[in-house]
């Protein structure tokens, strides 16, 4: 796999909001169909990366390259198009639509995105729930709904924020084959975690994150031997 080129390549990223600096120097890449995983202790900035990429923070500079797209300059609509989607931690579910109206809102960007009859496939909690608030929906339903929101849109990068926090056990088991249903179908995952023991089951490599950089990398096949190094920067 590793000797493709990268969909995803990010050099020497930093980032700041307003006067302080977050992200110092991080560099990772992601390969197409890949599900990558950001670990790191809260504040190790996984989640400024993911919005950083998606060119949402105060201030950045550094390299961040869709196939041979420069993306460091262009604003977060125009990164979009590029075929980059974020779901962020909250899950920007709006409470004044319903199921329906919320997963329709993001417009279709690129050819390529799922239709709402997969979606529903996906997620049949959201075909029974259509008209019902979105933000009277379950912690799991809101997160199915966000996810399913930027699938229409025709990303082939997802970036995904803690999609498991809060959750019931039962429904980050069902996300985790949601996840494993769309890198099957040709997705590409980049995904923050803060629970290891289900990012372990998804992702097919980790970057370790502190102080805003990357400090260690390895992939699934690894994770025995690295166990003690895993103790040692996230205590799992």
């Amino acid at each position: 796999m590793l000797d493709r080129a990268p969909l995803l390549s990010v050099k020497n990223l930093e980032a700041w909001y307003g006067e302080s600096h977050i992200l110092h120097g991080v560099d990772f890449d992601v390969f197409p169909g890949e599900v990558v995983t950001l670990l790191g202790r809260n504040g190790a900035g996984k989640t400024t990366t993911l919005k950083s990429v998606m060119g949402i923070v105060g201030q950045r500079k550094g390299s961040v390259k869709m196939e041979d797209a420069e993306l460091i300059r262009l604003t977060s609509d125009k990164i979009a198009k590029t075929g980059i989607a974020f779901c962020p931690e909250e899950r920007g579910i709006f409470s004044s639509l319903d199921v329906q109206e919320n997963l329709f809102l993001p417009p279709q960007l690129r050819p390529g995105g799922l239709s709402a009859e997969r979606i529903f496939e996906l997620f049949p909690n959201l075909k029974e729930r259509l008209h019902s608030q979105g933000t009277k929906l379950s912690g799991g339903e809101q997160q199915m709904l966000a996810i399913g929101r930027i699938l229409r849109t025709g990303a082939r990068l997802l970036l995904l924020d803690e999609p498991t926090e809060g959750l019931a056990p039962v429904i980050i088991q069902q996300i985790g084959n949601t996840i494993k249903m769309l890198k099957d179908q040709g997705f590409t995952i980049l995904l923050v975690e803060q629970n290891f023991r289900f990012a372990s089951t998804v992702a097919d490599r980790f970057y370790i994150m502190e102080h805003g950089k990357v400090v260690e990398r390895f992939a699934n096949s690894e994770l025995d031997a690295k166990r003690e190094k895993l103790h040692e920067y996230l205590g799992v």
